[in-house]
């Protein structure tokens, strides 16, 4: 069946092609979903990111929230964890108007690069016909960065409203005091992320459409669990690996002093969604409740697999042209660099599923399948904080694989 799809497509005008392309891409998403209650709840969500671009219609997106706000008039101290992590988390807040906002940021000077060359790679982009001069790969690089960059905004966007919610809706009262610095966390996010791209490239993307997908059904999911899930686990886990590798790859001063600031704040989001979930997921979710949390997950970390694809990238540079949307896929996955950083995300995302017990045998096979498998014994987020994280990246590429090894549990 595909390859007679994709002899049809060969015949027809790139412009249709690209059409064609998206639409069958929006399919696969919508195939791959076998769990009938993980397809009802993420097929308005698809529809509305994936075929009405809902995230690029120019004005400010509504979506309806319905979730129960858990009060406590209590008070009490009822997950020691959660307060241990509220602790930390007051000790930890940094004003973003305080980094270093005079610094010069030349996107093309190659002694400050803002990220390596080869994530997209010359050589690459000649195998499936796509040519970069000398000159068009610093330029493209700008563009590849300040696109990375935009998504990290708008996703912190999300996040920003997520944990609102999740402060209203966790059960925890220590969950929820430790919720509001998440708050002022995220906000102090949205505020460098945007200063940066605004004051410092003048560069700003749209959302990615699978990013507003995944925004968009944790945010009008009713269930207190599936928001946790959706963004301290999903969302943050796997922002934390590409920020450490943009950390570990840049060479421009502000923006990795700025990562290292927000890598510290989202290991400590990340290590919330684990507390809080860990024993709600293997004590009390009935095993149909548990395995549709399962394939949510699996299927969002789909999603996030096909973020990082930069159509919004390829419309700016190639809408029009002969460059085909395939191609321009084919470029992105097979250059070193966004292969690099794609696996550097995923070391971050997998390993807090298998903590919080959605990573049972059922679907580990689907996880191997999608070239994931690797992550499986990993280090959780329990067992590797921010300034831990921050120390293997400043060894390098390989002193921090192998101490995110070392701590792994099986």
């Amino acid at each position: 069946m595909y390859a007679a799809l994709d002899n049809i497509r060969a015949i027809l005008p790139t412009p249709v092609q690209n059409r064609v392309d998206a639409v069958i891409e929006a399919a696969e998403i919508f195939t791959e979903m076998k769990n009938p209650r993980v397809l009802r709840s993420m097929a308005p969500s698809a529809v509305r990111g994936l075929l009405l671009k809902a995230g690029k219609n120019g004005a400010p997106t509504a979506m309806a929230a319905a979730h129960d706000a858990h009060f406590n008039w209590d008070y009490p101290h009822d997950h020691a964890e959660m307060h241990q992590l509220y602790e930390r988390a007051k000790l930890g807040q940094w004003n973003g108007s305080q980094l270093a906002w005079q610094t010069a940021v030349d996107p093309f000077d190659p002694d400050r690069a803002l990220a390596p060359l080869d994530m997209i790679d010359l050589a690459a982009a000649k195998k499936v016909g796509i040519q970069l001069s000398g000159d068009e790969q610093p330029k493209m690089i700008y563009s590849i960065t300040s696109w990375m960059l935009s998504q990290f905004l708008h996703g912190e966007q999300g996040a920003l409203l997520a944990a609102c919610q999740v402060t209203e809706s966790v059960p925890f009262f220590d969950g929820k005091l430790y919720g509001s610095t998440q708050v002022v966390d995220e906000g102090r996010h949205v505020e460098v992320f945007h200063r940066y791209l605004s004051e410092k490239l003048g560069k700003m993307y749209p959302v990615n459409d699978n990013l507003f997908v995944i925004i968009d059904a944790l945010m009008t999911d009713a269930r207190w669990d599936m928001k946790f899930l959706g963004m301290q686990i999903m969302v943050e886990g796997l922002a934390l690996g590409a920020f450490g590798f943009l950390y570990q790859h840049t060479q421009e001063p502000l923006l990795k002093d700025m990562l290292r600031y927000v890598i510290q704040d989202e290991a400590r989001h990340v290590h919330y969604g684990v507390l809080a979930l860990r024993q709600h997921i293997t004590t009390e979710l009935s095993p149909k409740e548990k395995a549709e949390r399962e394939d949510w997950a699996y299927e969002v970390a789909l999603l996030m697999r096909n973020r990082f694809m930069a159509y919004e990238v390829y419309e700016e540079w190639y809408e029009g042209s002969s460059v085909t949307r395939e191609q321009w896929r084919q470029l992105v996955l097979s250059s070193p660099g966004m292969r690099r950083f794609r696996d550097i995300m995923f070391t971050r995302l997998v390993p807090n599923l298998r903590e919080i017990g959605l990573l049972s045998p059922r679907i580990r096979p689907h996880y191997e399948q999608a070239g994931m498998g690797q992550y499986f014994h990993g280090a959780a987020a329990p067992e590797l904080s921010g300034e831990q994280m921050l120390a293997d990246l400043d060894r390098g590429p390989a002193a921090s694989t192998g101490a995110s090894r070392g701590r792994r549990r099986a």
